[in-house]
C-alpha cells in the first residue's frame, strides 16, 4: 500500500512586484497555515516517509514548515527542479521514480498543474482549484511506485486551511 500526499505551497507574498516568481516567499497567512496543516496530518496519524518539493522558495518553505512539525530534518527534503512549472507528465514521472521503500510521500508544488494532477487520480473526484496549503491524499494498493500511473487510487481525504 502506498499513500501520496499532494500539497500546494502555502499562501505566498506579492509584496515585491519586482521579485522573480521563483523567489516569492510565504506571507504571514502562509507561515501560519503550513504548520496547522502539518499538525492536521499528524493528528490523522499520517506517517510521511519523505518530503519532495519544488525548489521555489514558497514550496521549499512550506515543506520545511511541515518537516518542523514532523520533527524531521529539513535537510532531508528532496528538491526536484522539474516540479516548478511542472507538466502532468512530470508529476507522474516524479511519483513513478520514487524509492519503493517509501510508503507515504508528500509532494509540494504549484498551481495550475497540481490541480490538474489531482484531478487525474481518482475517478469521479474533481477539485476546481487546489487551495494554497491544500492537501489531497490518495492511497493505492501497489507495492512499487512505478505502478502508480495505472493503479486504481482511492481518495483518503482532501483538506485545506479554510476547511477546518
Amino acid at each position: 500500500m502506498k499513500t501520496l500526499l499532494l500539497v500546494r505551497h502555502a499562501k505566498s507574498s506579492w509584496d515585491l512586484a519586482t521579485l522573480n516568481d521563483f523567489d516569492r516567499s510565504l506571507n504571514e497567512r502562509g507561515k501560519k497555515d503550513a504548520p496547522v496543516m502539518a499538525q492536521r496530518l499528524l493528528d490523522r496519524k499520517i506517517d510521511i516517509n519523505i518530503f519532495v518539493s519544488s525548489p521555489a522558495k514558497r514550496a521549499k518553505k512550506t515543506a520545511e514548515l511541515f518537516c518542523s512539525i514532523y520533527k524531521k530534518d529539513k535537510e532531508q527534503i528532496v528538491f526536484i527542479t522539474a516540479l516548478y512549472h511542472a507538466s502532468l507528465n512530470t508529476f507522474f514521472e516524479v511519483v513513478t521514480q520514487l524509492n519503493d521503500d517509501y510508503n507515504c510521500v508528500a509532494i509540494f508544488s504549484h498551481n495550475p498543474v497540481i490541480t490538474e494532477f489531482v484531478n487525474q487520480l481518482v475517478e469521479n473526484v474533481t477539485i476546481a482549484n487546489m487551495p494554497t496549503c491544500g492537501v489531497f491524499a490518495v492511497k493505492t494498493s501497489i507495492t512499487k511506485w512505478k505502478e502508480f500511473s495505472t493503479s486504481k487510487k482511492e481518495l483518503l481525504f482532501f483538506d485545506y486551511p479554510k476547511a477546518g
